[in-house]
């Protein structure tokens, strides 16, 4: 059956929405293409709203505390994007390696491949997790922050960088089940920390019921107990198994090959987004020059950006998982297809987001403060970051259809490039030469991120990520 007959012959939207809810068990390499899309995008969308929703609540109740408590989340979430890089880094790796061995029809190999990777993010978890956790009070301070936010956030910079162990487990037992084609699991799991979260963030920050006041450490504390409990989970179901992946007792050891092939992939990723994440560490830097009403609503702003472009990775990740099992299948062109129109369904959707923000940010920034010294700085910044949004929806897409190919290196170059060389020297020079402040970062955001989607797809059509073998 042509892929134009499959079109015809869908299933109708409701029906395709409640099994991508549920869990869809078709073969994406074959049939309906715009049916596949939406049965691997809906949960993926899904899960990283439910992933979002993590630094949204902490904002919303920290922003209760005070702007030192605010700037503290802002100062240490700038310093988990680098665990974030890595957490990606070796989960796009991993979602290339199982997509194609799910695409070649072999579950076995697949399978094997998700241990190894789960090695290999214990082992990084202890490498960083306990000099984080030791010297996170100096980490704050090299980020810029004063004297008085050191002492409000030493507590939380401790639990969330000491405890970031379990940041890299959730991606990459996410990642497993994205490469299996197997996404509603991986959403499912993330309400269950969302809902142990939401619960736990008040009572701990303000001590409701039996529960210690602990302030913004609370947050942190919350937020750890939640993602904890959602990787026990995760856990339990890939060794439960499911109809696509399973791991069996005798694959849970080392297998050096493997982990060794992993590692080549991972490494160029995890740069890839080690540039782009600690372009942002660049960025919160330069803003913290301008105080911490600055750096407070700079953190608000960017919260709320990140809650409408974390659906979108949900859209990028799916066209990865695509890639990955279409090429596995010896179908390129269709993988090739699945990017083009993952990249058109995410610029609807982001262009529409940017023009709610764009147009709602004064009501939206009320949500998470009152603070007439921060509320302007937080409505600035959302403004201006929301302005690239088309930008921002096809360059996620199209570097992620790289990854899901196994092409890291193409992706880390353009970040390179893309950030360090242009973003950062050009926030400083509109922020402090040009005497713009914090807006000049913001449209430093927007100006880089333009570029950077306009050389993706540059070098997305020329088509060599066709031929790479993992």
């Amino acid at each position: 059956m042509n892929l134009a007959v499959a079109e015809a012959q869908q299933p109708s939207l409701w029906s395709s929405i409640r099994e991508a809810v549920r869990g869809s068990h078709q073969d994406f390499t074959k049939g309906s293409l715009n049916r596949a899309i939406l049965l691997l995008a809906i949960p993926m969308v899904l899960e990283m709203v439910l992933e979002s929703l993590f630094a949204v609540v902490d904002v919303f109740w920290v922003g209760r505390v005070g702007a030192n408590a605010v700037a503290t989340v802002g100062l240490t979430e700038s310093l988990m994007l680098l665990i974030f890089a890595i957490g990606m880094g070796l989960s796009l790796s991993t979602t290339a390696m199982v997509a194609r061995r799910i695409g070649e029809k072999d579950p076995e190999d697949a399978a094997v491949a998700g241990v190894q990777a789960i090695i290999i993010g214990l082992a990084i978890s202890v490498l960083l997790g306990i000099p984080a956790l030791i010297f996170a009070p100096d980490l704050l301070h090299l980020m810029g922050a004063s004297p008085e936010i050191v002492a409000t956030g030493s507590g939380y910079a401790r639990i969330a960088l000491g405890g970031s162990g379990v940041v890299l487990l959730l991606f990459l037992n996410n990642a497993i089940f994205r490469g299996a084609g197997d996404a509603a699991i991986a959403m499912r799991l993330l309400w269950v920390s969302n809902i142990i979260n939401l619960i736990l963030d008040p009572c701990l920050i303000f001590g409701w019921g039996p529960f210690p006041r602990l302030g913004v450490t609370g947050a942190a504390l919350a937020t750890f107990i939640g993602r904890g409990i959602g990787v026990l989970y995760q856990f339990y179901r890939l060794m439960k198994g499911t109809e696509r992946i399973r791991i069996l007792r005798r694959q849970v050891r080392l297998n050096l090959d493997v982990i060794l092939r992993l590692l080549r992939v991972s490494l160029a990723g995890i740069f890839q987004f080690m540039i782009a994440q600690s372009s942002w560490i660049g960025l919160v830097r330069i803003v913290s020059i301008f105080g911490a009403s600055a750096l407070a609503g700079y953190t608000i702003a960017i919260r709320i950006v990140i809650f409408a472009i974390l659906p979108s990775w949900g859209l990028s990740n799916a066209a990865a998982t695509l890639v990955g099992q279409n090429l596995g299948a010896k179908q390129p062109e269709r993988a090739e297809t699945s990017v083009w129109r993952t990249g058109f369904y995410n610029m609807i959707f982001l262009g529409c987001v940017g023009i709610a923000f764009i147009l709602l940010a004064l009501q939206i920034v009320h949500i998470f403060s009152r603070d007439p010294a921060v509320v302007p700085l937080a409505v600035s910044a959302l403004r201006i970051v929301s302005t690239g949004n088309i930008g921002y929806a096809y360059a996620m897409v199209m570097l992620q259809a790289f990854n899901g190919a196994g092409d890291t290196v193409t992706p880390t170059i353009v970040n390179f490039f893309g950030f360090w060389v242009f973003e950062i020297p050009l926030a400083y020079w509109l922020a402090i030469h040009q005497g713009m402040h914090s807006n000049g970062v913001y449209w430093s955001i927007v100006i880089a991120e333009g570029s950077i989607a306009v050389a993706s797809i540059i070098l997305f059509k020329q088509g060599r990520w066709k031929q790479r073998m993992i």
